[in-house]
């Protein structure tokens, strides 16, 4: 059963739409080694459309081009990638198909033995639809200290709350907070009665 796990550069207000001016600051080596371990291991990478064509208009030049990032350019044109997209055009990168059901999609991967990761990079649309459905098995947020202002936040309004367990954390030298979830329950049903006993108590004098 394939484990799926979506990483995402968020912000203090929870826009999950990154942008250079907010992200890049706070992007070293830390950051740069949390990423490497989300990718570690994956069988399938999956995206949405925009967030495909960023990669496939980037990566492809930066492993041609030879630099610092020409092996993690290659990590990721090698990796065996699934577009979430109704279009049909060709998608012109190697390792690429697509599918145009990326729920559908997902519960079946959950149940295939071959499959032991799928990670989700960045994607957010499809994260919020997986996430409905209970199909993120981990939640790998790199929290900057900022508060972007504007942007597509990763929690939209809804009528249901959605509980999660922390699984683990790191606290990064310029503030980044890496912080792991997985979904949970909540603790138990209860109500300000149950919780009176422990409010604060005041001090006499």
């Amino acid at each position: 059963m394939a484990t799926i796990v979506s990483t995402l550069f968020i912000s203090l207000d929870g826009v999950a739409e990154i942008d250079p001016a907010w992200h890049f600051p706070y992007f070293d080596e830390n950051m740069g080694a949390a990423v490497g371990a989300d990718y570690e291991n994956v069988d399938r990478l999956l995206l949405g459309r925009v967030t495909y064509d960023s990669f496939a208009g980037a990566w492809p030049d930066r492993e041609a081009a030879g630099g610092d990032d020409a092996g993690f350019a290659k990590q990721i044109g090698d990796l065996s990638k699934l577009v979430a997209t109704r279009g049909s055009a060709d998608l012109g990168w190697r390792n690429v198909e697509s599918t145009d059901d990326v729920v559908a999609t997902v519960r079946a991967l959950r149940e295939d033995a071959s499959v032991g990761k799928v990670l989700i990079a960045g994607s957010v649309s499809i994260v919020q639809q997986l996430l409905a459905e209970g199909l993120v098995d981990e939640l790998s947020l790199l929290v900057h200290p900022v508060s972007a202002g504007k942007g597509t936040q990763l929690f939209p309004r809804t009528e249901e709350p959605l509980p999660l367990r922390l699984v683990r954390s790191a606290i990064f030298p310029t503030g980044v907070t890496h912080l792991v979830y997985a979904p949970a329950d909540f603790p138990g049903p209860a109500s300000y009665d149950d919780a009176v006993a422990n409010v604060p108590v005041a001090e006499e004098g």
